[in-house]
């Protein structure tokens, strides 16, 4: 909640009473007007009676919380310190007693005074079942009608539940003969500042009253309005006169008064599309459903109805009423898709703080987020990401990310925000285009240049085999055709019917002319003896990975390496016995991200290790914790922070042939420090079964100390990690990971960058001295850095070789000893 700040809020009704339970010869507060900013989606519903009613005993509570993050009534308050909301009090609110029948314990007044330290309970008797608190962080009670008449002026105080009618407490003024009385430790404190529990305005203007035991409190009346003392049984024997339903009838708008008129169900549709606040108010208490199916509109709700046209008011009122937030329609839309595809902007803040879904996706498989980025509303799309971020990478039916639709229709604000937050420029749709096929196919090469410094892959082909230079010259799109030239786009890469980018334009147009001017500079640079860059594979993981790696060969003739198979995870060829039982799994309890230090997962690793999907800067290189990841038992989200590695690759990797290593891995985009490039992945055997192997070239050790020692081979099934070659100056680190399974035998090898990696650089890992001890007889390191330490110089008592050589030993080449 937000301090309130009245007139600089529309008012949208005024409502005479002291709300629910105040009887008429009470002191009442002025006409209580209720503003934009009191709409409250989260306050609870009290049910009154009719279970309608509970609408109006959030309109006539004294204090609901703010609506709008601008309205801030202290200047030293920004924006962002109010995103936390202060908790305001119900004291005007009441529940029906849920116990049956009142027995003669529970018929005495459960109030409870506090003067000076001292506790009183009242023992009046009670006559009304219906129960009351000061805040939801009390416990309900039920009060006689001396107590009940304390509680509506907001005399007890909400963080303790006592009521101040006699000591020492503090009391706030915001209308002027309104006393809210709290205790000073029982302010609410946001960011350092202090605010009355009731109210939330600003308690530094709160002062510190003393009123002796002897004295009336002025709270509650000890006298009716003739003058005439009562007694507190005389008191607690009198009835309300007025209820809830008798106040409103006494509006002073006669326009707001029900009609005698039997309106369909279908007519609470049309007065919230229409945005009759009045009408909607009195259909509701007239008992109609708020969450009616509307025939001819899309089945929709009254809710679908009024957020597409706006009416957060009406909203409001739909919501406390009992309407689905997430009812769809037969397209299967939300009230938030409504909302947000109309850019309703104050009413899809409205129903994401009510807690409507980011999330649903309709027939085609569209989120707000893709509603939204394909017509260009660039703050819902703010507000959405704010809200939920973990979805700007979602895909619908076609594959088709949020950012791909913004490229499409060409909106560039959006675009920029979307990759300022992260998006993905490299996912693929169903037909493998990458974000840079829809900025060729738009012809926006302002927004193709903005993807190519986020570093999405110029090269990438689709499953016609056509790049983004193919699809912009086809498309006679010049300075995209210009952009990806300049950028290195190959002129002679050819798409699957055999056709390069000049084939696809218009002979004599201009992009003919530049395409043409460009193969002849290119052809007459590369010399007929130079080969060029071939691309072998636009992916050799054949769509297992949720990246494409492409492999390319500009050195020699060799061809693709076909003698593996390509597999995402580990496998066995022989039964290992891996413990897979869930019920052996430990796990946490975490509700929500797996932040807190109390998780269980993370008090495996010592401490929840993963800063935003990436290890932090001071995590231990030299001897690496072993990381349990949260699992399928764990009752966190999948999106929780402390799952990385099974979430699969996610950096941008080629496969290419090096000048003197054979086949490397490089990174293709910018790596920040500590985050998760591969696993090395193959088949998992026994230390026997090793030993029998001839080709020890792939063998990874998985010493743990614990039973028996288990390699990976990747020789006949691996993944791109069998490719990555030794560095002397490694820019990888081999980590132990658990995710599905905690059987401590098989962990998961996952490779972390160790440092920050430049786009273009090769990645590698220390082999370790173990492996050049028995392979430098044979080869000598070719990484060609200057702190080499295993060069033909630096090891002068053994033969160097061209190439490995596979010996046949009781050695495990290819090891790193990872310990526990």
């Amino acid at each position: 909640m937000y301090p309130r700040v009245p007139q600089q809020s529309r008012p949208i009704a005024a409502y005479l009473g002291a709300g629910p339970g105040a009887s008429p010869n009470y002191e009442l507060e002025p006409a209580l007007t209720l503003y934009e900013d009191d709409l409250n989606p989260s306050c609870p519903l009290f049910l009154l009676g009719n279970p309608f009613l509970a609408l109006f005993g959030v309109i006539c509570g004294a204090v609901m919380e703010c609506m709008s993050a601008g309205v801030v009534a202290d200047a030293a308050v920004t924006e962002t310190d109010l995103a936390e909301e202060l908790p305001l009090c119900c004291c005007r609110l009441e529940t029906p007693h849920s116990g049956g029948n009142v027995s003669s314990i529970d018929q005495s007044c459960m109030a409870m005074e506090s003067t000076d330290g001292m506790l009183v309970r009242c023992q009046r008797r009670v006559t009304k079942q219906e129960m009351m608190r000061p805040s939801n962080t009390v416990h309900l009670l039920v009060l006689c009608e001396e107590h009940r008449a304390g509680m509506v002026k907001h005399h007890c105080c909400p963080g303790c539940g006592l009521f101040c009618r006699a000591g020492t407490f503090m009391e706030c003024r915001p209308y002027g003969s309104i006393s809210h009385r709290f205790h000073r430790d029982c302010a609410s404190i946001l960011r350092e500042l202090r605010f009355c529990p009731h109210c939330g305005e600003d308690a530094s203007g709160a002062k510190e009253v003393t009123v002796s035991r002897a004295d009336p409190s002025p709270s509650v009346p000890r006298s009716n309005p003739g003058g005439r003392d009562e007694s507190p049984m005389s008191v607690a024997n009198r009835q309300p006169k007025e209820s809830l339903e008798s106040i409103l009838m006494a509006l002073d708008d006669e326009n707001l008064k029900p009609k005698k008129v039997k309106y369909p169900p279908r007519q609470l549709y049309i007065s919230a599309k229409e945005g009759e606040l009045q009408k909607v108010v009195h259909l509701l208490v007239d008992g109609k459903d708020p969450n009616f199916l509307m025939e001819g509109q899309n089945k929709g709700t009254p809710l679908h109805a009024a957020a597409a046209e706006g009416h957060q008011e009406i909203c409001h009122m739909l919501v406390q009423a009992g309407a689905n937030l997430d009812m769809f329609d037969e397209q299967q839309r939300t009230p938030l898709m409504a909302a947000c595809e109309n850019n309703n902007v104050e009413t899809v803040k409205y129903l994401l703080r009510a807690g409507a879904s980011v999330g649903h996706k309709d027939i085609i498989g569209f989120t707000c987020l893709h509603l939204a980025a394909k017509l260009g509303h660039c703050d819902i799309v703010h507000h959405l990401l704010a809200k939920a971020s973990k979805y700007i990478n979602c895909q619908d039916d076609g594959g088709w990310t949020p950012i791909t639709w913004a490229i499409e229709c060409k909106h560039k604000e959006l675009v920029h925000l979307l990759l300022a937050k992260g998006a993905d420029v490299n996912l693929r749709d169903k037909e493998e285009n990458v974000c840079l096929h829809w900025a060729a196919l738009s012809g926006c090469d302002d927004i193709a240049l903005a993807l190519l410094e986020a570093q999405c892959d110029l090269n990438a082909v689709n499953v016609h085999g056509d790049s983004a230079l193919h699809v912009a010259s086809r498309e006679n799109h010049l300075e995209c055709v210009i952009l990806f030239l300049s950028r290195g786009a190959d002129i002679n890469q050819k798409n699957k019917e055999g056709e390069t980018a000049l084939d696809c334009c218009v002979f004599g147009s201009k992009v003919w002319t530049t395409l043409n001017t460009n193969k002849k500079l290119t052809d007459a640079s590369r010399g007929r003896d130079s080969p060029g860059e071939r691309l072998l594979s636009r992916d050799i993981s054949r769509g297992y990975e949720a990246v494409p790696i492409t492999c390319v060969n500009d050195v020699d003739s060799e061809p693709i390496p076909d003698n593996f198979k390509y597999i995402p995870d580990n496998c066995v060829t022989s039964p290992l016995n891996i413990d897979r039982d869930i019920t052996h799994l430990q796990h946490c309890s975490c509700r929500e991200n797996c932040s807190s230090s109390t998780c269980m997962c993370g008090q495996l690793s010592l401490r929840c290790w993963y800063d935003s999907g990436r290890l932090p800067l001071d995590f231990c290189q030299r001897e690496p914790p072993v990381l349990f990841e949260c699992n399928h038992a764990c009752s966190c989200w999948r999106t929780c922070r402390n799952r990385v590695v099974q979430n699969g690759l996610r950096a941008r990797l080629q496969l290419f042939r090096t000048q003197k290593m054979g086949w490397g891995v490089r990174a293709m985009q910018e790596i920040p420090q500590g985050t998760f490039i591969c696993e090395y992945v193959g088949e998992i055997i026994t230390d026997a079964e090793a030993n029998k192997r001839e080709n020890d070239s792939f063998l990874f050790t998985l010493d743990n100390k614990v039973g028996d020692v288990h390699c990976i081979d990747a020789r006949l099934f691996g993944n791109v990690g069998r490719f990555i070659n030794h560095l002397c100056e490694p820019n990888l680190l081999a980590v132990r990971v658990f995710t599905m399974h905690q059987d401590l035998r098989f962990p998961r090898i996952a490779f972390f960058s160790s440092r920050p990696i430049k786009a273009g650089d090769q990645i590698g890992f220390d082999y370790g001295d173990h492996y050049w001890r028995v392979k430098s007889k044979y080869f000598s390191c070719q990484c060609g850095s200057l702190k080499c330490l295993q060069s033909a110089g630096m090891v002068p008592n053994h033969r160097v070789g061209t190439g490995p050589h596979h010996i046949k030993n009781n050695f495990l080449f290819f090891v790193i000893l990872l310990f526990f």
